[in-house]
């Protein structure tokens, strides 16, 4: 198994995300070729929590323009967690 440092790039903190702690659900951003059962079990060995579902989304990148230079963003994959009862991730 891959280290679970390497596997969580970050916990995102958006708007989204604020109202989907309240469901007991975390957004992160991961690595992306991880699959749902390496990220389960990385929040599960990094947040000391268990973990009852993960979804995951590849979000494409958004074309981006320098002066005259077009580019994109590189694409990235998030996942949702959703924890079991009783258990939470402390945001502060």
């Amino acid at each position: 198994m891959k280290n679970s440092h390497v596997i969580l790039n970050t916990l995102l903190r958006t708007e989204k995300g604020a109202v989907l702690a309240v469901e007991n659900k975390y957004l992160f951003s991961v690595q992306k070729g991880a699959n749902k059962i390496e990220i389960n079990k990385a929040v599960e060995d990094i947040y000391k929590v268990k973990v009852q579902d993960v979804n995951t989304q590849v979000v494409n990148g958004k074309m981006k323009r320098v002066r005259q230079q077009a580019g994109k963003t590189p694409d990235w994959k998030k996942a949702v967690v959703t924890l079991k009862d009783g258990h939470k991730i402390d945001l502060a």
